[in-house]
């Protein structure tokens, strides 16, 4: 093992230690509301913070940045999108959602949410919002495990054909992610969140800043472009505008409408509308909101800065392969030298493993909450005692874990595609639900129901069932985003089924009007 890898190492290694060490200083879990929504007592800065490293993922650092500099900015859209969505989930959703959690039976988790708002005594909707959590949370979480496999293999291993490199990192990422989860619960996810929200702000700024400058001053085009055109981009100009792909021709629309489409997935993410319901007052909640999408702006916009700078600044030439690598590769090529730089390019590194870590606890502890309060003590052992059920949800989170690493094993998955696939399922799942619930009072059971299983299903029929020639599906068939297509139809049939159906009762409709009454 070289020196350079050894600094990079012990980087990593007091990083790690440092999430472990809040894990375990916040393992004191009264109940299953402390361990699941930390008592509904975050403040604004940790609940924005928390909010947005959990939504981020490694996505933010290596999928989003290497589609860019593979594509150029027409695939920006995915952020603008993405910069739609989370201003309107933290204007129309985050305070109504916190409110209507504690009004409807101080409900832990989105299913018990839609439970007790539907007064569903039977747990339908427990039992289906339970399984598109479990399903997907396990894709999603397979995400953050690969990311964290090949950040290992590119620093401490041979690169990206480095099996035994992936592996080892793949491992590292589980346990570490398993043990505080396991600790701490939901407060010490967000308080590691926090520090990482930050870490993963600082890292995805300060890199592509120095790239740029160090492109202009450095190199001899002296502009962007210049460099672009080094590297064998042939249309620099039409790889920086909006509306051309990476071969310099006209956007399709169904690129842009499919890059916008990601906004709407913000509506039904468990993890993230999981920190709206545990903020402690109205108060914070305004104040997250600000801190929320000023972060989002910066980071996205320092993303996709990345992508393009990267294209004309790296060495290396990044292929199809690796070029979900681009921020890794961007950091080893600025801090190199003294072991003062090296370090600190450890630590710039750490930023990828942070947004790894933020979503990825997130995500395994919305699976175990659902498992636990939901589908145990909601509708196999209504009596369970709360130890039971929070060692029930600790099981959930080691299974799970485990089934993202079945996932994730693949040297070959894609970040990009693993996200983008369980963005879908969630996006089309809840989030005609979600917004539905909130703001129409006619909206019934029956309705939430049909709509659930609508956008499940469409996402499952759109990218996993080989229709055509060749083993195609309809989203690669059509090129547009499945989350699109889903959340449409569902949004339609939640509404028919609703308008033909007996409407809700009074008990209902007044816990809906009581809502928009009470300050809490």
């Amino acid at each position: 093992m070289s020196t350079n890898t050894i600094i990079i190492l012990v980087a990593f290694v007091i990083y790690m230690g440092m999430m472990i060490l809040i894990g375990a200083l916040n393992s004191k879990n009264k109940n299953n509301e402390d361990y699941f929504l930390g008592g509904r007592g975050l403040s604004s800065w940790t609940a924005a913070l928390s909010a947005q490293a959990s939504d981020m993922s490694g996505w933010l650092l290596m999928g989003l940045p290497g589609a860019i500099y593979l594509a150029g900015s027409g695939e920006m859209w995915i952020a603008i999108g993405l910069l739609i969505g989370t201003i309107l989930n933290w204007m129309l959703v985050a305070r109504r959602l916190r409110k209507y959690t504690i009004v409807a039976n101080n409900s832990l988790t989105i299913p018990s949410f839609f439970e007790n708002r539907f007064k569903d005594n039977k747990g339908v909707l427990k039992i289906v919002s339970s399984i598109v959590i479990i399903v997907f949370f396990a894709v999603y979480t397979a995400s953050a495990f690969s990311a964290g496999a090949k950040l290992f293999a590119n620093v401490f291993g041979k690169g990206a054909d480095d099996n035994t490199a992936y592996m080892v990192g793949l491992i590292v990422a589980a346990v570490v992610i398993l043990v505080y989860t396991l600790l701490g619960g939901f407060r010490a996810v967000c308080y590691t969140d926090f520090i990482q929200g930050m870490l993963m702000l600082v890292a995805i700024l300060a890199v592509p800043i120095l790239a740029y400058f160090i492109t202009i001053h450095g190199t001899e085009a002296h502009s962007v472009t210049g460099n672009l055109a080094q590297h064998g981009v042939s249309d620099p100009a039409g790889f920086l505008s909006l509306m051309k792909d990476g071969n310099g021709d006209p956007i399709t629309w169904q690129s842009v409408v499919s890059g916008l489409g990601w906004g709407l997935g913000y509506f039904g993410m468990p993890h993230i509308l999981v920190r709206f319901m545990a903020i402690k007052s109205d108060k914070e909640v305004k104040k997250s909101r600000v801190i929320a999408i000023v972060w989002v702006i910066l980071s996205l916009g320092a993303a996709c800065l990345l992508g393009l700078i990267a294209r004309g600044f790296l060495s290396d030439t990044l292929t199809d392969k690796n070029s979900e690598t681009v921020f890794i590769k961007a950091i080893q090529q600025l801090f190199d030298g003294n072991w003062i730089l090296i370090f600190v390019g450890g630590v710039f590194l750490c930023g990828i493993l942070a947004a790894i870590m933020s979503t990825a606890d997130s995500q395994l502890l919305v699976t175990a909450s659902s498992v636990s309060e939901d589908m145990y003590k909601g509708v196999i052992k209504k009596d369970a005692s709360e130890k039971n059920a929070l060692l029930v949800g600790r099981i959930a989170v080691v299974v799970t874990a485990v089934i993202a690493f079945i996932i994730a094993i693949n040297p070959e998955s894609s970040v990009m595609k693993l996200v983008s696939d369980a963005w879908a399922g969630f996006g089309a799942a809840f989030g005609p639900a979600i917004l539905l619930s909130l703001f129409w009072k006619r909206f019934n059971l029956t309705g939430a129901v049909s709509g659930m299983i609508t956008g499940f299903l469409t996402i499952i029929i759109w990218d996993y069932i080989p229709f055509f020639e060749g083993g195609a599906t309809i989203g690669a068939k059509t090129g547009v985003y499945s989350l699109v297509i889903g959340f449409a139809l569902a949004l339609i049939v939640s509404i028919i089924v609703t308008l033909v159906t007996k409407a809700p009762s009074k008990e209902i409709t007044k816990e809906f009007e009581k809502v928009s009454k009470v300050e809490i």
